[in-house]
C-alpha cells in the first residue's frame, strides 16, 4: 500500500501497484519526487523496466475476461466505489497534488472534485452501453451492432492534473469493460499511487487496475508497442504524442491523444470588457498557466485594447505567489526545465520584437530561494510570428496583439497548427452564431472562460490530437463495435 497522507518532511519510498499486489524494490536507480514549491524530495519511486511494464500488461489482460463478463452495473458500482474512497480522503489527496504539482490548495481541492466527477460520470454510464438493430435486405436476417470493450487499455497522464486525469480516462475504460495500466508520470507519480491505494480498498480485483512507475522512454514506450495493449490513451504534449503515434503503427493500435494547445482569445469592441478580462486572467493563470485550454495568445479589438489591457496587466500584477498549501493565487512551476523553458520564449519573443507591458519573469531570490518560481508577464505582438504566439507557453506569459475586424481575430487565430480551444467575446449574436463554423478548434468558449463539463466533449483538431474524451462520445472511445448479421432462414 502507498500511504499518502505525507507528513511534512517526510521522504517515502513508493512502489508499484501489479495483480492485486505491491511491488517494492531497494534499487539505486530510483526517481526522486521532487516538492516544486521547496526542491524538497518528497518521495523516491521505482525507476520501471521493460519487464514491470509487460508484467503489467499480462496482469491486465488475464484479469479482463472476467472483468468484462460483470454485469456493467456491477462494474459501475465498483468504480462508483472508488469515487467514495476519494471523497472519504479529500483533504489528504488534495494536500498531495498540491506538493507534487505545486498547484494552489484549493485549486487541488478542485481537481481532487474533479476525479470524483470523473469516476462517477463513468459509473453512470453503465446502463447507457447500446447497440442497434438494422433492417437487412435479406429475409429472415437482422443485422446487430455490439459495442465490446477493447481489452487491455494503457493510460499515460500529463504532470499538470495527475489525480483528475488519470480518473477521467480509468473510470470510462472500466465501467465499458477494459482492465487499465497507468502510467504514473515520473515528475507527479504520487496522486495515481494514491488512486491504486484506494482502488484497492474500494474492492476492484486484482489485475483490473494496475499503476507502473518509471520513464517514458522504457516504460511508456513498452506499453505502446507491447501486443499485449489494445488501446492507448494519453494526455500530453504534441511531441510526445506524435511519437506514440509512429510506436503503435506497425500494430495498427487503437490510440486517444489529447495534446497541446494555443487558444486564441478574442475580444470584439462590443464585448463586456470586464467580463473579459476576469475570464482572461482565470484562463490564462489558474495552475500557473499550465493548461492546454489556457488562453495562450488575446486578439484584441484596437477599439477596446488600451482599457482591456490597462485592466488585465493590472489584475495580473495583483497575483499572489508563494507556497501553494497557504491561500495564493500562483504555486510555482512544476520544475526547473519547465520553468527554464517559458522563460526562454519570453526572451526570444522579448528580442523578436515584444513589447513588454508587464516584466514578471523568474522569481529566486528572498522567500522564492527555493523552488521554481514565475511571475506574470504580459507581452504585446506586433505580428502572428512571435514565438509567445506561435508555441505552446503552458506558464504564466499573456501576449496580446491588437486587430482591426473580427475577420482580421479569426483569420489569426486559424494560423496555428494547434486546434484545441478558442474563447470569443462578444454581444453581437450574428458572430456567436458564426464561431463554430468560422473557428477551426474542437472546444469554443464563447463569453465564458475555461472549464469544460463532464457531459461535454472534450476534443483536438489538427496537432491537438484525436479521440477526444468525456460525455457520451468520450465513452463510446473506450468501446469497438462489432457486426453480426443474424439469419434464420
Amino acid at each position: 500500500m502507498f500511504d499518502f497522507t505525507l507528513s511534512d518532511g517526510q521522504t517515502v519510498s513508493a512502489g508499484m501497484y501489479i495483480n492485486g499486489r505491491w511491488i517494492m524494490r531497494d534499487s539505486s536507480a530510483a526517481i526522486e519526487v521532487e516538492n516544486p514549491a521547496t526542491e524538497a524530495v518528497l518521495a523516491t519511486i521505482i525507476d520501471g523496466t521493460e519487464e514491470d511494464a509487460v508484467t503489467a500488461l499480462r496482469s491486465a489482460q488475464a484479469a479482463q475476461p472476467a472483468w468484462a463478463a460483470l454485469p456493467a452495473i456491477e462494474r459501475g458500482k465498483a468504480v462508483a466505489a472508488l469515487a467514495d474512497e476519494i471523497a472519504a480522503h479529500e483533504d489528504a489527496l488534495a494536500r498531495l497534488v498540491s506538493l507534487e504539482q505545486g498547484k494552489p490548495l484549493a485549486h487541488a481541492h478542485d481537481e481532487i472534485g474533479a476525479t470524483q466527477t470523473f469516476l462517477r460520470y463513468a459509473a453512470e454510464n453503465a446502463r447507457r452501453i447500446e447497440g442497434d438493430i438494422v433492417t437487412s435486405d435479406n429475409t429472415s436476417e437482422e443485422i446487430h451492432i455490439r459495442r465490446h470493450p477493447y481489452g487491455v487499455v494503457v493510460g499515460l497522464t500529463a504532470w499538470n492534473y495527475p489525480s483528475a486525469l488519470a480518473a477521467r480516462k480509468l473510470g470510462p475504460a472500466l465501467v465499458a469493460g477494459n482492465t487499465f495500466v497507468l502510467l504514473a508520470h515520473e515528475i507527479t507519480p504520487l496522486s495515481g499511487l494514491a488512486l491504486a491505494t484506494l482502488s484497492e480498498r474500494a474492492g476492484i480485483p486484482a489485475g483490473v487496475f494496475n499503476v507502473v512507475t518509471g520513464r517514458g522512454r522504457v516504460v511508456g514506450e513498452t506499453l505502446v508497442k507491447s501486443p499485449l495493449s489494445n488501446l492507448v490513451t494519453m494526455t500530453g504534449s504534441t511531441r510526445a504524442g506524435q511519437e506514440i503515434y509512429r510506436a503503435s503503427a506497425d500494430l495498427i493500435k487503437v490510440v486517444r491523444l489529447e495534446l497541446g494547445g494555443k487558444a486564441p482569445f478574442i475580444v470584439m469592441e462590443d464585448a463586456d470588457i470586464d467580463a473579459a478580462v476576469g475570464a482572461a486572467v482565470a484562463a490564462r493563470y489558474t495552475n500557473c498557466g499550465q493548461i492546454c485550454t489556457c488562453n495562450e495568445r488575446m486578439y484584441l479589438h484596437r477599439g477596446i485594447a488600451d482599457e482591456f489591457l490597462d485592466k488585465f496587466v493590472k489584475a495580473s500584477k495583483d497575483l499572489t505567489i508563494g507556497d501553494p498549501l497557504r491561500p495564493v493565487d500562483l504555486g510555482p512551476k512544476v520544475s526547473r526545465l519547465e520553468r527554464d523553458k517559458v522563460a526562454q520564449i519570453v526572451a526570444t519573443s522579448i528580442d523578436a520584437g515584444a513589447d513588454v507591458l508587464l516584466e514578471g519573469g523568474i522569481l529566486d531570490s528572498g522567500p522564492y530561494q527555493k523552488g521554481h518560481w514565475l511571475a506574470p508577464t504580459v507581452l504585446e505582438a506586433k505580428n502572428n510570428s512571435l514565438p509567445a504566439i506561435r508555441d505552446e507557453v503552458f506558464g504564466p506569459v499573456a501576449t496580446a496583439m491588437r486587430i482591426d475586424s473580427f475577420e482580421e481575430a479569426v483569420q489569426l487565430a486559424n494560423d496555428t497548427q494547434f486546434g484545441l480551444s478558442a474563447y470569443l467575446f462578444t454581444n453581437n449574436y450574428k458572430r456567436l452564431a458564426r464561431a463554430p463554423y468560422l473557428l477551426n478548434f474542437g472546444e469554443l468558449y464563447l463569453n465564458r472562460s475555461n472549464g469544460e463539463a463532464v457531459q461535454g466533449f472534450h476534443t483536438g483538431w489538427g496537432m491537438s490530437g484525436l479521440g477526444g474524451e468525456d460525455g457520451r462520445y468520450g465513452f463510446d472511445n473506450y468501446l469497438r463495435k462489432q457486426t453480426a448479421y443474424l439469419n434464420w432462414g
